[in-house]
């Protein structure tokens, strides 16, 4: 392990199927590429090639999101269903992290660039594994349900544009969950689910510095390129995602990520009434 480099262990990462394995080497890849950095011996980024979709554990069953059954939030199984469904996000989530390194390490970028996914790829590890004590607390498991098999969808489309990747998958999908996390908060904070609470409010928090990372370096290559990041975000999540952005949206954590409002509301589903009362 300790000659890899650190496309390599992403590849490494990407082909383990079992999702606490995976985890598990995430963040031990993780570890030892900021132990590095810190003793002034980074290790070499280099190349490798990625599979397009990576490794699965037999369960969940993945289907269509219109297959997936929708249970009531205020239930215990809703909430179960909840839980599971963040969870199955988060695994995707470490894998796309790992894949942007693993992609576009062809790419020159500054060092700060694999800083930033690795260092996001080590939370979306811990996030996962957050999941899945919550849901083995409560005598269920990460695979117990049917999950959302489109999730991989937005990887396969950009896998290669780096631009895209970044606009879509950060800035959009990402940004998603900095304005749905907080209903998901009050849903288990009713239901008196501490653990639950404190889990997915270390998600939320986390969860900013993910969207910014995309910010930061799609604007880094927005000048790079001499473009403008405001028409290149819209012409790329036009290209890229299939169907309107939907409100309401968190405009407030959404601008600590470096989202202005004038990047996301033109592109938003406009049935919704932006008018307040």
């Amino acid at each position: 392990m300790s000659g890899l480099s650190l496309a390599q262990r992403a590849v490494e990462v990407l082909t383990t199927a079992d999702g606490r394995e995976k985890t598990a080497l995430s963040r031990a890849h993780a570890a030892a590429w900021f132990a590095a950095r810190k003793a002034g011996t980074p290790l070499e980024i280099g190349t490798a090639t990625p599979p397009l979709q990576p490794a699965r554990p037999e369960k969940p069953e993945l289907l269509s999101p219109r297959d997936v059954p929708r249970r009531r939030p205020g239930s215990e199984a809703g909430r179960q269903a909840l839980l599971h469904a963040v969870a199955h996000i988060e695994l995707n989530a470490v894998d796309l992290h790992w894949d942007i390194i693993a992609r576009f390490s062809h790419v020159p970028m500054p060092i700060g660039f694999f800083d930033d996914w690795v260092a996001a790829a080590d939370e979306e590890s811990k996030h996962f594994n957050l999941m899945c004590d919550c849901l083995e607390a409560i005598g269920s498991h990460y695979g117990a349900l049917p999950a959302h098999a489109g999730m991989w969808r937005a990887a396969e489309d950009t896998a290669e544009d780096l631009m895209g990747r970044l606009a879509v998958v950060p800035m959009v999908l990402e940004a998603r969950g900095l304005d749905v996390t907080p209903g998901m908060i009050e849903i288990f904070r009713t239901a008196k689910a501490a653990d639950a609470v404190a889990a997915l409010e270390v998600i939320y928090a986390e969860e900013v510095s993910h969207v910014a990372y995309g910010s930061k370096w799609f604007h880094f290559l927005c000048g790079r390129h001499e473009l403008d990041p405001k028409e290149e975000f819209h012409r790329l999540v036009q290209t890229y995602f299939h169907g309107a952005l939907k409100p309401p949206f968190n405009e407030e954590k959404r601008a600590d990520a470096g989202l202005p409002p004038d990047f996301y509301w033109p592109l938003a589903d406009n049935s919704w009434d932006r008018r307040p009362g």
